[in-house]
């Protein structure tokens, strides 16, 4: 979809990626680690410096304290992270639950460690997407290893609460079963709402992968920086292929995030900062024949057009490209096997005049 936008000259809101820069202080902090000398090998798990922070966030925001030495590694981006989770976790022929519509790299890691694919489809209706916890658990057999888990969630823009934190704990409490958690959006929750991060929760903390990226939380995707945290055994085992997948991370970018991590004001006043963007964006559709989905989490707009068209999604989507001007992602292109449900994925990860631009095109279909 970016490249069919930039053909047709379209505003993207497709891929999800800022149109804005970061924080200049964040670049000044960059290029001062490249000339104090940080240009060689980081330490394989990162720069002590870091995943002290970290771990310091962590126990700020969550409560969960975890040993920054044993269970904490910088990683080259999330889908780094999630790729090594997996690839360390699963097994030939392990079953792992993934709960869709599902951000795309999920499966093809599974199936690269060998494991089995069990989908399990997010429940949709007038209030939007929910995770149906009842059929989870009827997806559960002797042969589950992991249970992939996303939020605030890519594409819908759900986010889990703590009653669903219950629910999952109630899923894979005395069994062997392991979660990996998507957490990148965790700075992008709205209305007042908490984050639900496993590591608030004793029983989901003790079987958890946790994965962030200080690329969604700092505006830069293109540094691919993220991070891991999770118990030292099941780390132990994620950096046996962390050291032969990657090794280390970009040394002055962990050292310069390190440094910016030091005042917390950036990622706390994110969430205002994005609500902000997704009021203005909803505002600006709240007139039009687009019917709006909740956006509880996310930087991800997610919208029913059958007021406008019965075209398949993805059909939809080109030719919102194409005659309207505005790139938006089909979410049925985030189900292994395309389901077909009348929506499109709008990203408001951009500038005001980005928008207000968007929006007056979608405003006279």
């Amino acid at each position: 979809m970016s490249a069919l936008a930039a053909q047709h000259d379209a505003v993207n809101l497709g891929q999800g990626f800022p149109d804005f820069a970061c924080d200049p202080r964040l670049v000044d902090l960059v290029t001062g680690a490249m000339r104090a000398g940080h240009n060689q090998y980081p330490p394989m798990t990162g720069t002590p410096a870091l995943r002290q922070a970290i771990a310091a966030k962590i126990a700020a925001l969550y409560g969960h304290a975890y040993d920054a030495d044993a269970e904490i590694t910088v990683t080259a981006g999330a889908t780094q992270a999630l790729t090594t989770a997996i690839l360390c976790a699963v097994h030939p022929g392990d079953e792992v639950i993934v709960i869709e519509p599902a951000y795309d790299s999920y499966m093809p890691a599974i199936e690269l460690a060998g494991g089995v694919v069990v989908p399990v489809q997010m429940a949709l209706d007038e209030r939007g997407y929910h995770v149906p916890w009842e059929r989870i658990q009827a997806a559960v057999s002797g042969k589950t290893r992991l249970i992939v888990v996303n939020t605030p969630h890519n594409p819908t823009g759900t986010v889990l609460r703590d009653a669903d934190l219950e629910a999952l704990a109630g899923i894979v409490r005395g069994t062997g079963i392991l979660v990996l958690a998507d957490e990148v959006y965790e700075h992008m929750v709205y209305d007042g709402e908490r984050h639900a991060s496993m590591s608030r929760h004793p029983v989901l903390a003790a079987r958890s992968f946790v994965v962030s990226s200080f690329g969604k939380t700092f505006h830069t995707t293109g540094w691919k920086i993220g991070y891991v945290a999770a118990p030292a055994t099941l780390m132990a085992e994620f950096r046996k292929v962390h050291q032969y997948n990657v090794f280390s991370v970009n040394a002055p970018m962990q050292h310069g995030i390190a440094g910016y991590l030091a005042d917390p004001a950036p990622y706390l006043g994110l969430p205002a900062f994005y609500q902000n963007k997704r009021d203005l964006f909803r505002a600006g559709l709240a007139g039009s024949r687009f019917e709006l989905l909740p956006a509880d989490g996310t930087y991800f707009q997610c919208v029913r057009y059958g007021a406008i068209s019965d075209m398949p999604e993805a059909a939809f989507a080109e030719w919102l490209t194409a005659e309207v001007g505005v790139a938006a992602i089909p979410v049925s292109a985030f189900y292994r096997q395309a389901r077909e449900s009348g929506i499109v994925r709008f990203c408001f990860a951009k500038r005001d005049e980005t928008l207000a631009l968007a929006l007056q095109r979608l405003a006279r279909i």
